[in-house]
């Protein structure tokens, strides 16, 4: 199987998945039960991709200054910091560490 068979085969994957996501009816979605999971399901998807981003390197997991980087925005994103300060701080400080070390 070649790449580009496989990118085919994911991008219709994906275009399957949106049109079945527009195929379910409006009163399954306004239930309580399902907009809970759905608005819970994306927030774990994301910290999931955090998580894999921040702390994978290939099959191990690797300590480097992408977690201090990750603390600082953490922090600076609960302070309710302007979100483009704390791109640029994080990245700082990501910097600063692998300049240091």
């Amino acid at each position: 199987m070649t790449l580009w068979l496989i990118v085919i085969i994911a991008s219709l994957a994906c275009l399957s998945l949106k049109i079945a996501g527009y195929l379910v009816p409006a009163s399954l979605l306004e239930k309580p039960a399902p907009a809970r999971i759905a608005n819970l399901l994306t927030v774990a998807l994301l910290a999931a991709l955090i998580a894999v981003q921040t702390l994978g390197s290939g099959n191990r997991i690797v300590i480097d200054a992408r977690l201090p980087a990750l603390a600082v925005a953490a922090v600076l994103l609960a302070l309710r910091v302007p979100f483009i300060v704390v791109v640029i701080a994080a990245a700082a400080v990501a910097a600063l560490i692998r300049a240091v070390f």
